[in-house]
Parts: structure tokens; C-alpha cells; sequence
């Protein structure tokens, strides 16, 4: 079985660095001095989603990544076969398994495994064959973490979403549901041997009860923290997320 750990990692997505480059069509910001300065700020690893419409990351920012980071990068993808080529080709740490479509502003919920186990079985294989940690990023529901753990997925990610957009709407009673469902969904995942990551619109407000959790080995954020690094610089506010964690997973 996956053990705990007393130091909960940190994953900084790095995604919205590159919405703002592509609103001008230029160089700048570039994600990967922003993907530098997160190494450098304390991140244990770095998140990029290598979209299908390449709305943010590129093709190039994945290369550029994995020659500069000295830090894990955690890539993800849908469960395509271009997707399934490119992380082949690059070999990433980690290739994290997500839905998505086109329309969608940001993803929207988790992977539905459970109603396509055998394509999913076989998407991944020669992943882990190639020797990145297949991780799938899932709804706090039995039925797809015990999916997840049936195709061989070493790793889930937990959709914290309805949880931060309930605290967001002020809705206590719905934050304290979803909440109870995340502790209870990674304590059956860690029981199954899966180790257990979260994420998903978690912010300075928000995170303390997830980073409590000591299933619970890593919280991957972005959208909040390059937000914030509007206000006070990234390196800082990578500081501050780094510090509510640490401070409750004490």
C-alpha cells in the first residue's frame, strides 16, 4: 500500500503563464522562466495541459520543459492517440489522464472511467511502459476510483471543484458535503493502494482542509496562484500557498 507522508507536495500549473502569452500572440510571459521561478519558489513539480486546441500550452512549451525543469513535470492529456504520441516521445514524470472538450473555459468535472475501463486499460499501458506515473484525474466517486484502480492507474487526482465553488457561493452546508466525500473517497483510494493527489480551483481560502488530509500526497494548483502573482509576484505567492499547506498538514 501507497504510505503517507508528513510533507505534502506542490504542484504549480503553469497554464494560464500561456493564456496571457496567446492573447497577444507573442513570447511573452514566457511559461517556462514562470515554470523556473515556481521551481525556484518551492514547487515540488510542474503541471502543464497540452490541450488539443492548443489554447494555451504549445507543442514547444513541452519540449522547452522537459529540457529546463529539474523538478518533476506532470503532463496532461487527454486520451488521445496524438496525446498518448507526444507523451511517449517526451517520457514526462507523470501523464495525468483528463477529460475534456472544446468548448469547455477549463476542465469540467472528472474522467469517466468506469464506462470505458478496457479503452482506458489499454490507453495507458504503454504509458506506464514506457515509465510515467499514470495518474487520472476523477470526481470523488467510488465507483471511478475503484475503475481507476482496476486499469492500472498508479495515481488519482481528486477534482477538488465543487468544493471551492460551493465555498465560493457561500453554500457551508454543500462545502461541508463535498468536502466529507473527498476525505472519505481518498481514504478508500489510499486503501486500494492509489496514490492520492487533489486539485482543481483551490485558493488561499480553500485549501487548509484538503492539505489536511493525509492520504493525500499532492495538491496540484494554478489558475489561483498566477492570478495572485498579479498582486504580489509569483515566487511570493507560491510562498504563501507553500505555507498554508505545510502549516496544515502540522
Amino acid at each position: 500500500m501507497t504510505q503517507t507522508s508528513g510533507r505534502l507536495r506542490l504542484g504549480v500549473n503553469i497554464d494560464h503563464v500561456a493564456t496571457v502569452r496567446n492573447a497577444r500572440g507573442g513570447a511573452y510571459p514566457d511559461p517556462l522562466r514562470a515554470a523556473k521561478l515556481a521551481e525556484e519558489a518551492g514547487a515540488d513539480g510542474i503541471t502543464a495541459h497540452l490541450r488539443e486546441d492548443r489554447r494555451h500550452i504549445s507543442d514547444s512549451d513541452i519540449d522547452g520543459l522537459m529540457e529546463v525543469l529539474s523538478v518533476p513535470l506532470n503532463f496532461e492529456m487527454a486520451a488521445t492517440d496524438e496525446m498518448q504520441a507526444i507523451a511517449l516521445r517526451h517520457r514526462p514524470h507523470a501523464v495525468c489522464i483528463v477529460p475534456e472538450k472544446r468548448e469547455e473555459r477549463t476542465t469540467e468535472g472528472g474522467l469517466e472511467v468506469a464506462r470505458e475501463e478496457n479503452r482506458l486499460a489499454h490507453f495507458i499501458a504503454p504509458l506506464r511502459e514506457a515509465g510515467c506515473r499514470v495518474s487520472i484525474f476523477i470526481a470523488a466517486d467510488r465507483r471511478q476510483i475503484e475503475a481507476a484502480h482496476r486499469i492500472g492507474a498508479q495515481v488519482i487526482e481528486l477534482h477538488t471543484g465543487a468544493y471551492c465553488d460551493a465555498c465560493a457561493e457561500g453554500h457551508v452546508e454543500t462545502a461541508e458535503a463535498e468536502l466529507t466525500s473527498l476525505r472519505e473517497m481518498a481514504s478508500l483510494a489510499h486503501s486500494l493502494g492509489l496514490e492520492v493527489h487533489a486539485g482543481h480551483g483551490l485558493t488561499y481560502d480553500t485549501v487548509r482542509p484538503i492539505a489536511a488530509f493525509p492520504e493525500v500526497m499532492e495538491l496540484n494548483i494554478g489558475h489561483f496562484l498566477i492570478g495572485e502573482a498579479i498582486f504580489r509576484g509569483l515566487s511570493p505567492a507560491i510562498v504563501e500557498m507553500r505555507r498554508l499547506m505545510d502549516d496544515a498538514r502540522a
